[in-house]
């Protein structure tokens, strides 16, 4: 395959080369089924609010109806004490108000007759039962608070909920047996606090899938080949298998505490900075600084940064980089402060001084005890690294984490106490152990352990998801660069480039070049568009800044123009109440032919899913993109490695074998020690890039250092790419990691840029005027293009437009305000709510605009006040979208129930091949087995039916 060349073509990616549906897939399924909040509502609430609404309603209708008669009856009469009782019952019509003696205005009634005394009667008769319902409320709301908060109560007992619990929130955890005991019907201000917490843990584990311990497990996939007629479910083990491990940064701790003994010190194998150079009178190299992150947070990693860096040469120094540079053997930093103290005549604490200094500024390093990211037990392997150092307090140490150890070995398979007593003996050991290693003030992370969990292997039908989501994936995935954060940083670097070297140019110190884009213009690029407004005033994409006058970057400004013209052209004549808005494929081809050359030849995504399955008008939800390769899995293969036979890092190894373009290689950029367990995966690639300042685990021939490295300009396909001198080939890095690429060292961020690592997020509504608004809120509806639904239908609150309750309210006048609500504005019942918090002037604040969203179930008393909780004491803008898929809608079963799932497929290019299903059976793969491989469509695209705009009615 060729990564090369491009074409319009709406169902290739690479001249003469599908973008085909992997062959397996991850699937990210809720700890509990959905069907466990259904003990969380109050139908009977629900109902009252319902029927307390319709009468209220038609009193409102009724009164309406009376305003002109009961005037006309004023006017029209010459008793004035007739008058006097007709005015009073004309303003308590008005003002919705009983008549203290109920009898009397019903003989007025009787006395008017005709309508307007039939519709006074009707009115007295509406406004007598809308106070008995009023008056019902609270009675109904007690009771069905009482019944859901001792249901809430029960599920508190749940072992796979409290075994996520007592990871993901152990304070929470630990106080959840008393708090399911206490029977008080109305708790006070600390439960209800941890009434709260309860409730968005429950709905977490039921409801969404972010994978965290038991809270949501994942199971491997393949694509059934051969699966039956007709959609089948997707069915999971429920014997789950959890994989802990120690926190990284729990090492990090006891190796910066051996490192900071002398006399432990003093065994440590010594190294200098890797890829260090000398420059005339100067030694050059990166000097790698670490912050460490805070233990407190519940999570938290550290942070690396690098730079270029010089130091003068001296005759010592100079000495020492021979030393360690001829060095065949291992050397030691006791032996190396002694030969300085030798060769220089120096004491022995002058030399240790000068080699702390040295330390200080990067230039030596102790490595040994670093956690590489392809640990699969970081434990284990730091065990290794001390015993391979054959000292005896080495040896000591390993020997004191065999408890540790043993304690994660046992997790798995302990019961909830037991495993309590394992994490609690686990932190006692760790802090005990810093103590014994001279720790003054022993700390450990607020999560000590991380917990995958395994749902074993599954099955999806390769028909039904071929057909509703192959050709729309493959069709938006042509857009999708557009909006990928790093495209207009790759092409700056290329711009760069090009004005230094030209055309065709070769630049063999690629760090030089990389420090020379940041000093030159990277630097300011990225602090100058942190501060500029991303939004022009009619909140459309403001242009990119195209400093060195790139015409791809202005290609990716007129396509998302494009793609907010069609959008608000077709928005504009859209039914106002529709439900749905079509991207039709005319929208994409322009967009596509807009961006144009812009777009990179080989890009490999993966892309989260939800599927809807209802009848005749199935729907695919795509909740995430991210371009790159491996990412569903790289996290999880430890939990597949082995298990129900399969070896999913061999697999993946081999896969990416199967995906090079001609002449190059895949090299992994893995940036260094690991500083967090998200970026512990297998080794997948053959080779591994080894930026300055790291230290590799790989075989000395897999290391591709970057002196071998030089960028080259290919002017036959306008590509900037990078070559190995020693392999000569194209070097493709990958970051396989799950930590953002903004947040990497310096020079593995740069030679991301080289990479099809990408970050899209597709924001339809960007720039397009929102509909009316209602009472301070205004809605969208869904988006879809064919049955790739893009977007879910959503309502936005203005700050205040919320209907919270206010001081002195009653449970059923504050539950029926809810629900009235939502009935005006058209909410479903069970919606996700994202609260954004703002600023005096009205600015959304925070780094990231917002919290992650909350489950809320309007028929839920309790779910409302968990809402308002969220909500309390702050100014805020609220964005409701619809639950999809709803809980009918559901597709993964296992013997407890249906459950929410999503499923992290790969959109990949490769080889032009008759699909899966249409091959012989002998070619086909086991379908019971996750194998590799490329899936087409067996229906063509133009057999997807076009979505079609609901009626003006709403109705779908």
């Amino acid at each position: 395959m060729s990564p090369t060349a491009t074409t319009p073509a709406q169902d290739t990616a690479l001249a003469g080369e599908p973008v085909g549906l992997h062959t397996r897939f991850m699937l990210r399924v809720a700890g509990l089924p959905a069907d466990t909040v259904l003990a969380l509502r109050a139908p009977e609430a629900a109902d009252w609010a319902v029927r307390t609404a319709a009468e209220e309603d038609r009193l409102v209708e009724l009164g309406a109806r009376l305003s002109d008669p009961l005037s006309e009856a004023v006017g029209g009469t010459e008793d004035a004490a007739l008058r006097r009782r007709l005015l009073a019952l004309r303003r308590q019509v008005f003002n919705n108000r009983l008549p203290a003696d109920p009898d009397a205005a019903r003989a007025l009634a009787a006395d008017l007759g005709g309508t307007t005394g039939t519709d006074l009667a009707d009115w007295l008769d509406a406004r007598v039962r809308w106070e008995r319902l009023r008056h019902e409320g609270d009675t109904v709301l007690a009771a069905g608070l009482a019944r859901t908060r001792a249901a809430l109560r029960e599920l508190a007992r749940d072992d796979r909920l409290r075994r996520g619990l007592l990871l993901a929130s152990p304070t929470l955890e630990e106080r959840l047996d008393a708090f399911a005991a206490d029977p008080t019907p109305v708790p006070g201000k600390r439960a209800r606090k941890m009434e709260r917490s309860l409730l968005s843990y429950l709905y977490r584990t039921a409801c969404k899938t972010s994978p965290f311990s038991t809270l949501t497990g994942v199971a491997l996939g393949g694509f059934d080949t051969a699966a039956a007629n007709g959609p089948a479910p997707t069915r999971i083990r429920d014997d789950w298998t959890g994989h802990p491990r120690l926190n990284v940064v729990a090492l990090t701790r006891l190796a910066e505490l051996v490192a900071a003994d002398p006399r432990r010190r003093a065994d440590l194998p010594v190294t200098l900075a890797s890829g260090w150079k000398l420059d005339e009178d100067r030694v050059r190299y990166v000097q790698r600084a670490v912050t460490a992150g805070d233990d407190s947070a519940p999570i938290s990693f550290d942070a690396a940064q690098d730079r270029l860096f010089f130091l003068r040469r001296q005759g010592a120094l100079d000495g020492m980089l021979a030393l360690l540079r001829d060095q065949d053997r291992t050397l030691r930093h006791g032996d190396l402060a002694r030969w300085l103290a030798t060769t220089t005549g120096a004491g022995d604490e002058e030399a240790e001084r000068y080699l702390t200094a040295l330390r200080a500024l990067g230039m030596l390093q102790l490595p040994h005890l670093d956690t590489g990211v392809h640990s699969g037990d970081p434990l284990a392997a730091f065990q290794r690294s001390l015993r391979a150092l054959q000292r005896p307090w080495a040896d000591t140490l390993a020997a004191r984490l065999d408890g540790p150890a043993d304690a994660l070995t046992r997790y798995p398979h302990a019961d909830l106490p037991a495993r309590r007593a394992l994490l609690a003996g686990l932190r006692s050991d760790l802090l005990a152990l810093q103590a014994e290693l001279g720790a003054a003030h022993p700390t450990l992370p607020q999560t000590l352990v991380y917990e995958d969990v395994s749902a074993g292997t599954t099955t999806a039908g390769l028909t039904e998801w071929t057909t509703l989501a192959a050709g729309p994936l493959r069709s938006i995935g042509r857009i999708l660069p557009a909006f990928d954060v790093a495209l207009p940083q790759r092409l700056t670097l290329k711009g760069f480039f090009l004005a230094r070297f030209g055309r065709g140019g070769r630049c063999a110190d690629v760090l030089r070049l990389v420090h020379d884009f940041h000093e030159d213009i990277f630097r300011q690029y990225v602090q100058f568009t942190a501060t500029k407004d991303d939004f022009l005033p009619d909140g459309s994409h403001a242009p990119e800044e195209n400093w060195l006058g790139m015409p791809e970057i202005s290609a990716v400004d007129r396509a998302r123009a494009a793609l907010t013209a069609r959008v608000r052209a077709d928005w504009s004549v859209l039914p106002s109440g529709a439900h749905e808005f079509v991207l039709d494929d005319a929208t994409v081809d322009e967009v596509a032919d807009a961006l144009a050359g812009a777009a990179p030849a080989f890009q490999p995504q993966s892309h989260f899913l939800q599927l809807a399955r209802r009848d005749g008008d199935p729907l695919v939800v795509l909740n995430n993109s991210f371009g790159g390769l491996c990412f569903p899995f790289t996290r999880f293969t430890h939990c597949f490695d082995g298990e129900d036979g399969t070896d999913l890092t061999t697999a993946l190894r081999e896969d990416l074998r199967e995906l090079l373009p001609p002449g190059a290689v895949f090299a992994e950029i893995t940036a260094g020690a690991a500083t967090t367990n998200l970026n512990l995966h297998g080794r997948l690639t053959d080779y591994e890039i080894v930026c300055p300042g790291e230290h590799s685990t790989a075989p000395e021939e897999a290391r591709i250092h970057l002196d071998d490295l030089h960028a080259v300009h290919d002017v036959d396909t306008d590509r900037l790419v990078l070559r190995s001198a020693r392999l000569d080939r194209e070097v493709v890095p990958l970051y396989l990691g799950y930590l953002v690429p903004m947040v990497l060292p310096e020079i593995p961020r740069t030679l991301l840029l080289f990479s099809p690592t990408a970050r899209s997020v597709l924001d339809v509504w960007r720039g397009v005027p929102a509909g009316p608004e209602d009472q301070g809120v205004t809605a969208r509806p869904r988006v879809r293009h064919h049955h790739l639904v893009l977007q879910r239908r959503s309502w936005t609150a203005a700050d205040g437009s919320l209907p919270l309750r206010a001081p002195g309210t009653g449970d059923g006048d504050w539950y029926l305000g809810w629900q009235r609500w939502r009935t005006r504005h058209g909410l479903p019942a069970r919606v996700f709510a994202t609260v954004h918090q703002q600023t005096a002037d009205g600015e959304d604040s925070g780094l990231f605009g917002g919290s992650k969203p909350q489950y809320v179930d309007f028929d839920s008393p309790l779910s409302l006040m968990a809402l308002e909780g969220l909500l309390a004491g702050t100014r805020a803008r609220t964005v409701f979208e619809e639950m999809l898929p709803g809980e009918e809608e559901l597709h993964v079963t296992s013997p407890r129930g249906r459950h929410v799932a999503e499923l992290a497929v790969e959109m990949l290019p490769g080889p032009a091949s008759a699909p899966a299903a249409d091959r012989p059976e002998a070619d086909r793969a086991d379908a019971r087995t996750p194998v590799g491989g490329l899936l087409e469509p067996p229906l063509p695209e133009t057999s997807l039916p076009e979505a079609r705009l609901p009626e003006e009615d709403g109705t779908q």
